[in-house]
């Protein structure tokens, strides 16, 4: 994931951006984490996990952003 670059962000408005793309990411795993189960190749047994912490990382980036844009000036 991207979280190495969210701490080398120059500011706030670099680090939404890159938080952004890491939720992005992020979301677009799970999605195809369904994708594998629903098409047959894997048991929702076997990516049961995977999926429970892909939901609780988009979660904390959706949190993390929301923040973030919330109190811009306490984050520079």
């Amino acid at each position: 994931m991207r979280i190495i670059a969210q701490r080398a962000a120059r500011s706030v408005p670099d680090f939404i951006s890159k938080m952004g793309i890491t939720l992005e990411e992020t979301d677009e795993a799970v999605y195809w984490m369904e994708v594998i189960v629903e098409s047959g190749m894997q048991s929702e047994r076997r990516v049961a996990a995977l999926m429970k912490e892909g939901n609780e990382l988009v979660a904390i980036f959706v949190a993390s952003l929301n923040t973030a844009q919330k109190h811009p000036r306490k984050n520079n």
